[in-house]
């Protein structure tokens, strides 16, 4: 630590110092005792592009929240299927009473008398939902017991089997709209949490160039530091000599001069880039990582049509459309069922005694059947329920309306990413070849600076394509894979291995 802040002083005493200012020393010092303060904790990663992505899909933040989102959609459905299966439910609600009340006689008046009873009633029912009536059918089996302990009196009653049947009759059937809207709303769920899946990669991506270009940067102004230092002392014994003008020392001396910033500046720029993919990909912010871009991508070409095909079959979007139009239509049937005519039909059917033993309410079984219908006729309700209605007849429309403007917006988008990703590949090699003709004519021109054969504005301008050169072909990479990933969040389908990605998508459920 002690010899990196010595070779730092000696560094600033060889700058002449008018071209220096206090804050840009402190700042040198600064990001020096942050690069070794930082060294004694967390831990060195060297990740790749693909190691990115499954850390982020593993165990961000984003990914995490996805993953609950899903499990709360499954769960939702869960509870929506056992809606259809038989129900039993058991029920029982004893109470002992024993206190003074106001009971009334036989002759019609009424006396207070002590009581003290203990009653006890049992209900074992099985249940079961009829979807396409919205009815209920029921058995039950039922007891009850009352005993009177200051006569020493008890009384049981049973109902071995009642059969029954409830139904509401014109009224809103949400058994039925549940059973349309329900599994939509949870394979739009899942391919959500797919789409999300891939998203994360295609976010992964961005962050992670960002990443690359911060470091790319750094090397680039530390390697033009270096060339820049070595110029000015070059540059400096040609002058003393003669054979450099004082106006082309001082143009490399600003040239030195900005290159310190730069590296400065550059430092900054990737540590804020590392926090920012630390982050989001789950990782402290006391790791360390450094970026192995690769520069090789595999050429191919996504067919319009497939890629078409298989995003109206994989999307969330479609089944995002499909639900609202469903849900429409349930409002619809909603509130033509709330102003029309109602009614409620209660059957039942069963056998039942009673006795002071036990044993005694279950002979000779007596049958019972009860029958009721209530009916409700609107007769004036001043347009409200039309009203209603009205409304949801035009929130269908509209809902028609914006699924006809998203499924073309949704179209469009899915033509216009495949047409720049095939594209784009192209981009990709004609970056790269330039990044690579952009060093060596850099290489050239310096080479001819120290011959003498070229003038510094030349060589300024070799530096200036080099780097733009390197930048834009890290920028071509991060547009290629970012839209490969969201290509694939759209179809979930891998065209570079050419498999589907939803069958592999099983995120696990009773957890």
């Amino acid at each position: 630590m002690f010899l990196w802040y010595g070779n730092c002083l000696l560094f600033a005493k060889d700058v002449h110092m008018k071209s220096w200012n206090i804050l840009e020393i402190f700042c040198l010092l600064y990001l020096g005792t942050l690069r070794i303060a930082s060294q004694e904790s967390g831990m060195f990663l060297t990740l790749n592009l693909q190691q990115s992505i499954k850390l982020a899909q593993s165990q961000s933040p984003d990914a995490q929240a996805a993953l609950h989102t899903y499990r709360s959609a499954y769960w939702n459905y869960r509870a929506f299927r056992a809606n259809y299966l038989p129900g039993v439910e058991l029920s029982v609600s004893p109470y002992l009473n024993r206190q003074i009340n106001k009971v009334t006689q036989p002759d019609g008046t009424e006396l207070f008398i002590s009581q003290n009873q203990l009653s006890t009633d049992l209900h074992l029912t099985v249940s079961q939902n009829v979807w396409f009536t919205g009815g209920t059918f029921f058995l039950e089996t039922s007891g009850q017991y009352i005993g009177e302990f200051s006569k020493d009196d008890k009384a049981f009653s049973s109902q071995p089997i009642s059969i029954g049947y409830r139904q509401s009759l014109f009224g809103y059937n949400s058994l039925k709209w549940d059973r349309k809207i329900e599994p939509v709303r949870f394979r739009e769920a899942r391919k959500a949490y797919a789409e999300t899946m891939e998203l994360i990669a295609a976010q992964t991506c961005e962050l992670f160039f960002s990443l690359a270009t911060a470091q790319t940067n750094l090397n680039i102004a530390q390697a033009n530091m270096a060339s820049a230092d070595t110029l000015y002392r070059y540059a400096l014994g040609r002058y003393r000599i003669g054979k450099v003008s004082e106006n082309e020392l001082l143009q490399l001396e600003v040239n030195k001069l900005n290159e310190e910033t730069n590296v400065m500046q550059a430092n900054i720029a990737v540590e804020d880039a590392r926090l920012a993919f630390c982050s989001f990909v789950g990782l402290e912010a006391t790791d360390h990582v450094n970026i192995v871009p690769s520069d090789s991508i595999e050429a191919f070409e996504i067919p319009l049509e497939q890629a078409l095909e298989l995003a109206y079959a994989h999307s969330p979007d479609v089944e995002m459309f499909r639900r609202q139009q469903l849900e429409s239509r349930r409002q619809l049937a909603a509130a033509r069922a709330d102003c029309g005519l109602k009614a409620d039909l209660y059957l039942r059917f069963g056998l039942s005694q009673t006795g002071t033993q036990l044993k005694d309410a279950y002979k000779r079984l007596l049958d019972q059947e009860y029958v009721s219908v209530a009916i409700s006729i609107p007769i004036l309700d001043w347009g409200r329920g039309k009203g209603k209605v009205r409304v949801a007849q035009s929130n269908i429309e509209l809902v028609e309306t914006h699924t006809r403007q998203g499924l073309n917006d949704f179209e469009l988008n899915i033509c216009k990413m495949v047409r720049q990703f095939n594209l784009q590949a192209r981009q990709v090699a004609v970056a790269a070849k330039t990044d690579v003709t952009a060093f060596q004519r850099y290489e050239i021109t310096r080479r001819l600076y120290l011959s003498g054969r070229s003038t510094v504005l030349e060589l300024n301008a070799s530096i200036t394509e080099k780097d733009s050169a390197r930048r834009n072909h890290i920028e071509a990479l991060k547009t290629y894979w970012t839209l490969y990933y969201v290509l694939r969040s759209v179809t979930q389908y891998d065209f570079r291995n050419g498999c589907a990605l939803y069958e592999t998508v099983s995120p696990v459920h009773d957890t």
